[in-house]
C-alpha cells in the first residue's frame, strides 16, 4: 500500500480542473433535460386544449377555468396562468410536430418560445432565431434585443470579395458572420458625427459592440500601431476571430463609401498578415464600416483586391418606419417654415 502524505501531487490541480468540466457539463445536461421535459409538457397542454376546442367546440372560458384548477391542483408549480396556457395552445398550432419539441424546440427555455411567438410571424425566421439561440447562448434579453433588431435580415449582407479570394469553406463562414448593416443605436450619437467621436463611443461600449459583431470577435486594440518603412500607420479597430482564426481589421468611417477605402484597407490588411498573423492564422480580413454605401462602387472598388475585404454601413439612430417617412417634410419645407415663423415674429415686433 503506498504512503499517504499530506502534500499535494503535482498533478492535483489538473484534477480538479478536470472535475469541474465535468460537474458543469452534467449540471447544463441536467438543466437541458429539465427544461425540455418542461417544454414537451406545455406542448401537450397545448395539444389537448386546441382539440378539445377543435373538436368539443371548447371556448375561451375554458382556459381561465383550466387555469384557476390547475393552479390550485398544483400550488408549487409556476406556470399555469391563463396567459401562459393561450401560449402553450399557440406553441402546438404553430408547431404541430412532435419531432420539433423533442428535437430543437426543447433545446431553448419557454420564455425564448413565448419572445418568438410574440415577435416573429415568418416559420423560416422562428427556427433561425431558435437556431442561433442554441448556438450562441442568448439569454431572453439578448433574444429580444437580436429580434428588434432585425438580425435575421442583416446578417450575412455584406458586400465583400471573399468568394473570389478565400478558399469557399472560409468564405461562407466569413460571409455569414458580416452584417449589411450594424446597429449603433446603443451609442446615442448624432446622426452625423466625426469618427474619432464615432470610435470612442465604441470603445466606451465595447462590450455591446462585441455583442452586435457577433459571437466570436475577441478584442485586439484600437489605433493599433502598424510600422512600415519608418512610417508610422494606425488601424481604427483591431479584432480576432476565433471561429474563423484569424484578425479582423475595421476602418471606421463617417462619409458614404469612397473607393480609396479599398485601397487603404487592403494596405492594413497585407501588413497585419505580415506582421502579425502567425501559423495556423487564416488570411486577415478586412472591413469598411461606412455611413451608406453605393452597390456598383464598391463592387468595382473591391474587383481585383486579393485581400479578403468587406463593406457594411451602420447606423447611429432608430430607423423609422417606412409609413411615417411620407408624412415627414423635406428639408426645403422645414426651411421655409422656419423663414415664415422668422416673419411673422418679425412683423409681430414692428407693430408692437
Amino acid at each position: 500500500m503506498p504512503k499517504q502524505s499530506n502534500f499535494l501531487p503535482d498533478n492535483y490541480d489538473d484534477f480538479v480542473r478536470t472535475l469541474k468540466v465535468r460537474i458543469r457539463s452534467a449540471q447544463i445536461k441536467a438543466a437541458l433535460a429539465v427544461n425540455a421535459e418542461l417544454v414537451e409538457l406545455y406542448w401537450e397542454i397545448g395539444q389537448e386544449i386546441l382539440n378539445r376546442q377543435q373538436v368539443e367546440g371548447w371556448g375561451a372560458k375554458v382556459i381561465e377555468r383550466l387555469a384557476k384548477d390547475l393552479r390550485e391542483a398544483f400550488p408549487e408549480m409556476g406556470g399555469f396562468s391563463r396567459t401562459n396556457l393561450t401560449y402553450m395552445r399557440l406553441f402546438a398550432e404553430t408547431y404541430p410536430q412532435p419531432e420539433f419539441v423533442h428535437q430543437l424546440g426543447g433545446q431553448i427555455p419557454w420564455r425564448h418560445h413565448c419572445v418568438i411567438l410574440d415577435k416573429v410571424k415568418d416559420p423560416v425566421q422562428r427556427l433561425w432565431y431558435m437556431q442561433k439561440t442554441v448556438e450562441n447562448g442568448w439569454s431572453r434579453s439578448v433574444l429580444i434585443h437580436q429580434i428588434d433588431g432585425d438580425l435575421y435580415s442583416r446578417m450575412g449582407g455584406a458586400l465583400t470579395n471573399f468568394q473570389a479570394v478565400l478558399p469557399p469553406e472560409q468564405s461562407d463562414l466569413a460571409q455569414s458572420l458580416l452584417k449589411s448593416e450594424y446597429n449603433l443605436e446603443f451609442l446615442g450619437l448624432r446622426e452625423k458625427t466625426i469618427e474619432r467621436e464615432l470610435e470612442r463611443a465604441l470603445l466606451e461600449h465595447m462590450q455591446k459592440f462585441l455583442l452586435e459583431l457577433g459571437v466570436g470577435f475577441a478584442f485586439v486594440g484600437s489605433q493599433y500601431r502598424l510600422e512600415v518603412g519608418g512610417d508610422e500607420f494606425m488601424v481604427d479597430l483591431l479584432f480576432y476571430h476565433l471561429g474563423l482564426s484569424c484578425f479582423v481589421v475595421i476602418e471606421l468611417k463617417t462619409t458614404d463609401f469612397k473607393p480609396e477605402y479599398s485601397g487603404q484597407i487592403n494596405f492594413y490588411v497585407n501588413v497585419v498578415d505580415d506582421k502579425l498573423r502567425r501559423p495556423g492564422d487564416n488570411p486577415t480580413i478586412g472591413i469598411v464600416l461606412c455611413r451608406s454605401k453605393n452597390k456598383p462602387v464598391v463592387e468595382y472598388a473591391l474587383r481585383g483586391m486579393t485581400q479578403p475585404i468587406g463593406v457594411s454601413t451602420y447606423r447611429t439612430t432608430a430607423a423609422l418606419p417606412d409609413e411615417f417617412k411620407s408624412n415627414l417634410p423635406s428639408v426645403e419645407e422645414l426651411e421655409q417654415e422656419i423663414e415664415a415663423i422668422a416673419a411673422a415674429i418679425e412683423s409681430t415686433s414692428e407693430e408692437d
